[in-house]
């Protein structure tokens, strides 16, 4: 049996679901500056493929990397971790 690579995985919340199966799910990370030493917030977003249309904006959701599937979607929506208040 052949054995498959890892995948990444991220956490984030969804920014944008008017797409059809699409969604953009953003990251959002701390950094360390590295001259001043201050934390500064870095966003990066993703466009991830949502077979269902399931997800809504404000969720927080799990998406995995996957096949190219279009221009800029490479990523999948693994799961709905919370739904958005």
């Amino acid at each position: 049996m052949e054995k498959r690579n890892l995948r990444k995985e991220r956490i984030g919340i969804v920014t944008s679901n008017k797409m059809e199966k699409s969604i953009v799910v953003a990251e959002v990370k701390k950094v360390k500056h590295p001259m001043y030493g201050k934390f500064v917030l870095k966003t990066k977003k993703y466009v991830a493929h949502d077979e269902t249309n399931d997800c809504k904006e404000g969720d927080t959701v799990k998406i995995m990397e996957t096949r190219p599937m279009s221009k800029s979607k490479c990523w999948r929506l693994v799961e709905i971790i919370e739904r958005a208040k």
